[in-house]
């Protein structure tokens, strides 16, 4: 392309006239870069040169019926700017942009919380978000609103005329994290952690650097960005790996390979989902358990939120897994040792506001796979969970206002169980396999809550729309690997009077434990087999763990019947056994007796 042109070469071919028209015709500052080989920047300082900026118009969110107290504003380039900027101290909060899986409603209810507490501490609070079917865009929650996209562009423009005090990106998911390193270079103050931090949270080789010198376990990983460099870091790890981009929400384009051919295969095609970043490569910890930990941090403190479990498997995407809080099968040791490791962390990175860690534990190691120094997909249920609304302290420290100030020094305690459940869209999307994996695939989430875990278990599934059984039969096809593991679930499930069908490897196995199981074939064996009897509704729970590619082939039509005809089921064992958990307080009660929040908060 040659060296990019100048802003004095472009004034000589660039006229004022010439530059508002593209604007005015919908072209960004960085379509402008490309088609006149310079960098966005500098069509952005040709802009102000030339004079040529956006101006704001109101919408009338009344229509006139009643005073409008909530100005909405969108851009344009026209003449009169409808917008009003005001002598307070403001802030202004970036929105996650469209809901999409992997970032939604959750992230609004942060950048919402954000607002209602510094709009309470006499902050004038500038919401830009360019989603109106969000919570953030209502006209009650911020001082004022632009519908604007987020990008450094109009992030920036905005900035130009109400100059903010403060910028928060912490709270809108990945879409303005991403945003914040340009924000800064553009003149924002970005309150709350560091760019810096948020990079070097990113960045493999300084993360990793900085984990070593903190102490903490990572699983072997490595950075590549071509195919040579990713076999080669396979091979040194082992297979199976999980690979994804980095800089990537919802687990997007990740995946589990396991072997060089689906290496060669996703480092080919699946680096068009960030093109710019290279491919983040780990060993994949298999039946690991999977912990998340919330904290909140100022200058001098940190507070655990709290330390979620995960009830699927490590492997499973947490947006898709349910989870419990507190965690219901950990040592008090591995315990304290990630809450150690959280106050390490957020001490190292510099955290003032909210921040999330992901950790495994594999045969009683724990290993920490990725810090994201922002607000993450769980808080809402931690904040429901424990009665502080996280994303408010979480502002408040952003802007100075310290954990002690605000009463928040400790960890909460409390007496319930709460599970958070992941509603998943299978039965929108015929032909779907029904499996979970590391790409985020839940649309929603549900939460249940008592003084039992099987007991808030199965109100979550009532509330994610799954009925669990009290009596049937039960379907179960596992892997060799996962035979052990089954048979706790599997004599429970008898003892509990359920009949047990099972395919010949499984049946054979159960009844070496002494649990009865009557043979079902598979689909391939003949008829009747396990498709005829999920369609004559004769099967009340299923569980099936599939192993590979191979496997999940094979399995696909069972699962497809199970999402289409309504039966519920489970893809790892550790769901299983939580099922199996709700199923047996179901048996002892099956009165589901509800309570509000209010009525455990204050118990």
């Amino acid at each position: 392309m040659g060296a990019l042109k100048t802003l004095d070469e472009l004034k000589q071919r660039v006229t004022r006239e010439h530059l508002l028209n593209a604007k005015q015709h919908g072209f960004s500052d960085r379509q402008l870069a490309h088609l006149w080989k310079t960098d966005e920047w500098t069509v952005r300082e040709l802009r102000k040169a030339l004079d040529v900026i956006p101006v704001y118009k109101t919408v009338d969110t009344c229509a006139a019926e009643f005073e409008a107290y909530t100005p909405y504003h969108y851009s344009t380039y026209e003449t009169e700017n409808e917008a009003r900027r005001t002598d307070r101290e403001k802030i202004m909060i970036l929105g996650g942009g469209p809901n999409r899986i992997g970032q939604g409603i959750e992230f609004d209810y942060c950048c919402c919380h954000a607002s209602f507490a510094l709009r309470e501490d006499g902050f004038e609070t500038i919401m830009v978000n360019s989603n109106p079917e969000t919570v953030s865009t209502d006209y009650d929650t911020s001082d004022k609103l632009y519908f604007e996209p987020l990008t450094t562009e109009d992030v920036l423009s905005i900035a130009d005329l109400e100059q903010p005090d403060g910028v928060i990106v912490q709270f809108g998911g990945q879409t303005p994290l991403n945003l914040a390193r340009s924000l800064e270079k553009g003149g924002l103050k970005i309150v709350g952690t560091s760019p810096d931090s948020i990079d070097l949270a990113e960045d493999r080789k300084q993360f990793g650097a900085l984990i070593e010198d903190l102490g903490i376990r990572q699983p072997e990983n490595g950075t590549a960005v071509s195919v040579d460099e990713a076999v080669q870091i396979a091979d040194t790890i082992g297979f199976p790996v999980l690979v994804r981009p980095s800089y990537v929400l919802g687990g997007r384009a990740m995946a589990i390979v396991y072997d060089t051919d689906a290496l060669v295969s996703y480092v080919e095609n699946a680096i068009d989902a960030s093109p710019e970043a290279p491919i983040l490569i780990d060993r994949y910890l298999q039946n690991a358990h999977e912990f998340d930990v919330d904290a909140v941090a100022d200058e001098t403190a940190v507070v655990i939120g709290g330390v979620m479990q995960h009830i699927e498997s490590a492997g499973v995407h947490s947006g898709d897994s349910a989870c419990v809080l507190p965690p219901y099968d950990i040592t008090e040791e591995n315990l304290q040792q990630l809450k150690n490791h959280t106050h390490k962390l957020a001490r190292a990175l510099g955290v003032v506001g909210l921040m999330n860690v992901q950790y495994a534990i594999q045969d009683g190691q724990v290993y920490i796979i990725e810090v994201n120094p922002r607000a993450s997909r769980t808080v809402p249920f931690v904040s429901k969970t424990i009665g502080v609304p996280l994303a408010k302290v979480a502002a408040r420290t952003m802007v100075g206002n310290t954990l002690e100030n605000q009463g928040f020094t400790s960890e909460v305690s409390f007496d319930h169980i709460a599970v958070k459940e992941a509603v998943l869209p299978f039965n929108k999307f015929p032909g779907v396999d029904a499996i979970l994996g590391p790409e985020m695939k839940s649309t929603g989430e549900v939460m249940g809550i008592d003084t039992d875990f099987g007991l808030s278990f199965q109100k979550a599934q009532l509330g994610a729309g799954v009925r669990l059984p009290v009596e049937g039969t039960v379907f179960i096809s596992v892997n060799d690997r996962d035979k052990d593991g089954v048979v706790d679930p599997a004599k429970r499930l008898n003892e509990a009077g359920f009949r047990i069908v099972a395919t010949q490897g499984t049946q054979q196995f159960l009844e070496s434990k002494g649990i009865p199981a009557e043979r079902i074939l598979k689909i391939r064996e003949g008829r009747p087999h396990i498709l005829d009897e999920i369609k004559n509704e004769a099967i009340a729970l299923m569980i099936n763990t599939p192993a590979g590619e191979k496997t999940r082939s094979d399995d696909y039509q069972i699962r497809q019947a199970a999402v289409q005809y309504g039966v519920p089921y489970t893809t790892t064992l550790s769901a299983a056994r939580a099922a199996v958990s709700g199923i047996e307080s179901l048996k002892k009660d099956q009165t589901v007796r509800i309570r509000s929040l209010q009525e455990f908060h204050t118990a």
